[in-house]
C-alpha cells in the first residue's frame, strides 16, 4: 500500500479533522470516501455484557465478518 502525504493550511486541516470526527472515522478514511464518492463506514462498536463471563466487552461491527478461532489462526499464520 502506498502512503500519500500533502500539506494544507491550518484552517483547512482543522476543517478536515472536524469533518472526520463528525463522521466518526479516521481522517484517512474520510479523505478516501471523498475521493471515491463512497460514504465512510463508521465503526459501530458498543459495549455489551458477555453472557458467559459477565464481563463488559465490545460488540463487533456489522460490516465485518465475525472473529472466529479459525480466522485468528489464519491471521496469525505468518507470525513467528
Amino acid at each position: 500500500m502506498t502512503t500519500i502525504t500533502f500539506k494544507v493550511e491550518d484552517p483547512l486541516a482543522r476543517q478536515l479533522r472536524a469533518a472526520a470526527r463528525r463522521a466518526k472515522v479516521s481522517l484517512s478514511a474520510y479523505l478516501r470516501s471523498k475521493v471515491t464518492d463512497t460514504p465512510p463506514a463508521a465503526a459501530c462498536l458498543s459495549l455489551t455484557v458477555c453472557p458467559l463471563t459477565g464481563a463488559r466487552i465490545f460488540t463487533g461491527s456489522p460490516q465485518l465478518p465475525p472473529l472466529t478461532t479459525l480466522s485468528v489462526r489464519e491471521l496469525m499464520g505468518d507470525f513467528p
